[in-house]
């Protein structure tokens, strides 16, 4: 019998074997594999500002976020000082609020596509009411004969006033008159209409409406500007989110849209009834609607990003225990490559959500680039046995997943759930496996020589 000796390098040997080296390698590997993950999580936020950037483009043609205040009276006055050795005149302005002021709205949308991203629009048809009290300028230390009474005007906020589609009439116990752009001061409100109107020693009460055709997009907000304030609002809308300050004291929410009404007090909002010049809080209590695309593919697809390391390691891990099992071993380039695979599950993710929907999409990447890493494992281990774990594998992995995207107040349980049940699978495994022993066989001898082979 012809004896041959092995002229292996030791130290070869060594780094083929070593159970500890290829830990360290595999794990620096799962690391290096989060740079391209991170690469596309920066393309998933350039593709959301880009349909951002698209939004804001079709909306400021159309009308943005459109957040109403008002009415608000607001009256001119004379007060004199004495400047240096001058006495002068100056003109200051007092601002009252309506007692009542009823809102009815209807909210009809509209969904417009630019290139591949969904826009929605809304046109609001609504109806403004209810009245004033006679401006009581006792209680503000105002004289009678101070108060320029001929230059009360109207005024109603709206900030964005290229979404006002009709003229606008201000109907102002029984006289009519149009409302005129640009209000006359900034006290109150920086964008908006005005209107003047007759205020007359011998009237006590002023009852006031008018209607407002405006286009808007997004959201359609409200200040509670009113001691007693009602706002209605209906839509065809079937999937509004009640945001701000308040939610309604009544809503009805269907698949044919919904129905809602707030009603509050003065005593909800920190805000008086009536003040002189600039005031500052008069935002902090708004109220409205905002209209969802109830499927924002991009926030999904960066949540599932975040799962890459997961999914990864727990990969690379099937992989290492079925080397040890199975005494086959894998080459690190093959390990890169599996990797890989698993990164360009988000790119397929990403590409085919932005056409067919999250759902689908992540339905088709899964099994794509599951079938893909079972069959090229199966060609490496050549075993139907861990071909069918594999399979096994990746569908509970990326069906696990799923549900933990679709799970936002409860992810971190079921995540931390699924992590504790992944290691105690892990644990129970390779309970009795002598790891000090695993490569004695097929490594160098205890003396450092290389193991003989007999032919």
């Amino acid at each position: 019998m012809e004896t041959r000796i092995s002229i292996t390098n030791p130290a070869k040997g060594w780094l083929k074997n070593s159970i500890t080296f290829k830990l360290i390698l595999i794990t620096i590997l799962a690391f290096l594999l989060l740079i391209p993950s991170s690469w596309i999580q920066k393309i998933i936020r350039e593709r959301e500002s880009n349909r951002d950037e698209a939004i804001y483009e079709v909306s400021s043609k159309w009308g943005t976020d459109q957040l109403l205040g008002g009415p608000v009276l607001s009256i001119p006055y004379k007060v004199t000082k004495q400047v240096d050795d001058e006495i002068q005149e100056f003109t200051r302005h007092a601002h009252f609020l309506p007692t009542k002021l009823l809102v009815d709205g209807e909210v009809n949308t509209e969904t417009l596509h630019r290139g591949i991203y969904d826009i929605v629009l809304y046109n609001s048809d609504l109806s403004f009411s209810g009245n004033f009290e006679k401006p009581d300028f006792q209680s503000l230390n105002i004289a009678e004969e101070q108060v320029m009474w001929k230059e009360a005007f109207i005024s109603v906020g709206i900030p964005d006033m290229s979404g006002i589609k009709d003229e606008m009439k201000l109907t102002w116990n029984y006289h009519q008159s149009k409302f005129q752009s640009g209000i006359p001061i900034d006290d109150v409100y920086r964008t908006g209409v005005y209107s003047k109107v007759m205020l007359t020693d011998s009237t006590k009460e002023y009852a006031f409406n008018f209607t407002l055709d405006l286009n808007g997009s997004n959201s359609l907000s409200f200040v509670p500007m009113g001691r007693y304030t009602e706002v209605t609002l209906h839509s065809p809308w079937p999937d509004p989110s009640f945001n701000g300050n308040f939610l309604p004291d009544e809503r009805e929410v269907t698949k044919d849209g919904f129905k809602a009404r707030w009603s509050l007090f003065d005593l909800n909002r920190n805000i008086p009834n009536q003040w002189v010049g600039e005031r500052d809080g008069l935002f902090d209590s708004v109220f409205g609607v905002r209209l969802l695309l109830t499927v924002d593919e991009y926030q999904k697809n960066l949540r599932s990003s975040k799962y890459s390391l997961l999914i990864i390691s727990l990969t690379f891990l099937i992989f290492f225990l079925s080397e040890v099992i199975n005494k086959k071993q894998m080459h690190p380039f093959q390990y890169t490559l599996a990797g890989l695979a698993l990164v360009v599950f988000y790119i397929l993710l990403l590409s085919l959500s932005e056409h067919v929907g999250f759902n689908l999409s992540y339905l088709i990447s899964a099994l794509l680039t599951g079938t893909l890493i079972t069959f090229y494992t199966s060609a490496v281990f050549r075993s139907t046995r861990f071909t069918a774990i594999m399979g096994g594998f990746f569908a509970v992995v990326y069906s696990f997943t799923f549900v933990v995207l679709q799970l936002e107040d409860f992810s971190l349980l079921a995540g931390a759930l699924g992590l504790f049940i992944a290691l105690a699978t892990t644990m129970y495994l390779t309970r009795k496996i002598d790891w000090y022993n695993l490569s004695k066989s097929e490594g160098p001898d205890s003396n450092g020589e290389p193991a003989a082979e007999n032919e």
